[in-house]
Order: structure tokens, then C-alpha cells, then sequence
């Protein structure tokens, strides 16, 4: 299929689908738990947001009254409180047939920890959903052929991985620790893919970006004090990229759309949008950086995550 005129209606028929969207209250989380339901799905919202989650749940099935829609509370800065929720689906003998890593947050301006102590970025976005797919296996193991989505971001070109600082205890800067997230989470896909192959396993890991997409990330940020010039012109030119190529949340959904329930897909592929430097457009499949290619980078990788959050993937070992 041309990939031109792409949106969520060319999904299959999602009716015999269950999917968790992280970070599903707003933005790109949104419009893509919005996308699943439309087309079927069973979509858990998980959010820290309680109120924002409840208000994405309605909105959903306000726009789609057949939605099959949940709220359920998951801060990802929390390990005990991840560990709580993939412990009660899969008590309930659930099968999640789609995982959508997506949420995450703009670095604040000083450095900021998680309840476990890590960077806040990092502990977020990479170690927490490390952590909640590893503990989600038994339910993602449960489905014919699982499809885990890690969301990265176009910066992943311009990363590398700081293993002697992984939490940024030495030297934070916010662009930095953003841009090794992004990284991060390209890379724990691939290395998905690469073990769930090995042993034999049904479990697809994927990943996409969304371009720019104008969302509502770094609110918070633009609202606390700056203390460097530096900061100005980091603010200044986020506002520009967002407003000056930035394409709306609903389109910068449709690359994690795609490969989270788009026919065709294929274990280790990255979408994101086909247009000029991968700013806005149609999804696409693109290509991966070398550190996400570099299988000795992936599994050190992958080896800091298994130490720090004490998650072991066992049915993938």
C-alpha cells in the first residue's frame, strides 16, 4: 500500500486486540490509544495523570461510542507502582496483544529524580519501560504475535549512550539526557527484536518517531525559570521546530499507529514520517543509527537496564 495518503482507517480490524498505552492522557499517547479504539481495539489508557487519563477515556468514547476503553494510574517514575499494574493483568490472565512505550517528558532545567533515584528522563522514559514490559511478558507471551512499540524521536541521529553517566549524576544538560532517552529506547527495541528471535519467541519488537508533532511536552519546562542563556535559546528553538515544522499530534501518531497494528509489519523495523528529514509526512519505515545497529551497544545496554531495575527477562533468556 502507497504509504501517501495513510491514517488510522487503514488499520485491520483491531476487535480481537488489547492494547496499553503508556503516557495515553495526552498527545501522541492519545491519538493513538483514539487510533486503536476506532479501529476495535481494547485499550487500557495508563497514566499518572488520573484525571487526565479518566477525561482521555471519555473523550474516546465520546468519539467512538462502541470504544472499548479503561483507565488505569502508572507513573513510570515509580518501579513498585509499574510492578503493581503488570501484576494485576497478569493476575487477571490478560493478554495484551499491543504495547505502546510512549509515555515520556521534556528534561527539566535542573536535574530531577525518579522515587527509585534515577534521572528523570532516563528513569522514565527508558528504565520504567524496560521494566514494564519485562514484567508484562506473561500477558504479551499470551498473544498469537505480540507487537511491543518503543517511541524514540529524531534525535536518536544526533545520541549517543554515556555508560560511565548513565543517570547524568556527573553532567546534566536537559538536551542531552533527552536526546540518550530517545536513543535508549530505539536501541532497547532492536535488542528485543534481536532476543525474542533468538529464542524462538512470537513477541515483535518495533519502534517509531513522530517527526515534530506540536503536543503539549514541554509546558512544564517552559514555565520554569532560566538561569542560562543557553536555556533561552533551547526554548526558543523548541518552539520554533514545533510551530515552524511541526505537524499535528494525530499525524505524528501515525508512524507508532503503523507499526503497532499495520498489516505488514516486521520485527525490528523503525517508522516514522516520509517527508523532508523525517519532519512530517506519511509512516514509513527509516533507518536505524549505528548504535542501534551495534549489537555489543544493545546488550550493555540492555544489561544496565536488567541491574538497576532488577527486572530479569526470563522467557526471553
Amino acid at each position: 500500500m502507497s504509504t501517501m495518503n495513510w491514517c488510522a482507517q487503514h488499520l485491520p480490524d483491531l476487535s480481537r486486540r488489547r492494547a496499553l498505552v503508556t503516557g495515553g492522557a495526552s498527545g501522541l499517547g492519545f491519538q493513538t490509544a483514539l487510533g486503536l479504539a476506532s479501529r476495535g481495539a481494547q485499550v487500557i489508557v495508563a497514566d499518572r495523570n488520573i484525571d487526565g487519563g479518566r477525561d482521555a477515556v471519555a473523550r474516546i468514547r465520546a468519539q467512538c461510542p462502541q470504544a472499548r476503553a479503561e483507565f488505569r494510574a502508572l507513573d513510570l517514575a515509580d518501579l513498585a507502582q509499574i510492578r503493581r499494574l503488570a501484576e494485576g493483568l497478569n493476575a487477571e490472565g490478560a493478554i495484551l496483544d499491543i504495547l505502546v512505550n510512549n509515555a515520556g517528558i521534556l528534561p527539566p532545567l535542573q536535574r530531577r529524580t525518579t522515587r527509585d533515584g534515577f534521572e528523570l528522563k532516563f528513569g522514565i522514559n527508558v528504565l520504567g519501560h524496560y521494566a514494564l514490559t519485562g514484567l508484562l511478558l506473561p500477558a504479551l507471551r499470551r498473544a498469537p504475535a505480540a507487537r511491543v512499540v518503543w517511541v524514540s524521536s529524531l534525535v536518536h541521529r544526533h545520541a549517543k549512550i554515556d555508560f560511565d553517566d548513565l543517570n547524568a549524576e556527573r553532567r546534566y544538560e536537559p538536551q542531552r539526557a533527552y536526546n540518550q532517552a530517545k536513543l535508549a529506547c530505539l536501541m532497547l527495541a532492536m535488542e528485543l527484536h534481536h532476543r525474542a528471535a533468538a529464542c524462538g519467541s512470537r513477541i515483535l519488537g518495533v519502534a517509531a518517531h513522530p517527526g515534530i508533532s506540536r503536543t503539549a511536552i514541554g509546558d512544564t519546562r517552559r514555565s520554569e525559570q532560566r538561569r542560562r542563556l543557553r536555556d533561552y535559546f533551547e526554548a526558543a528553538a523548541f518552539w520554533l521546530a514545533m510551530h515552524g515544522f511541526g505537524q499535528e499530534a494525530e499525524q505524528g501518531a501515525l508512524p507508532i499507529l503503523r507499526a503497532a497494528a499495520g498489516d505488514g509489519v516486521r520485527s525490528g523495523e523503525f517508522y516514522g514520517p516520509d517527508g523532508f528529514a523525517e519532519f512530517a509526512g506519511a509512516p514509513t519505515t527509516v533507518k536505524l543509527s549505528k548504535p542501534a545497529l551495534d549489537a555489543a551497544q544493545r546488550a550493555r545496554l540492555w544489561a544496565e537496564c536488567e541491574r538497576l531495575t532488577g527486572v530479569r527477562y526470563e522467557a526471553l533468556a
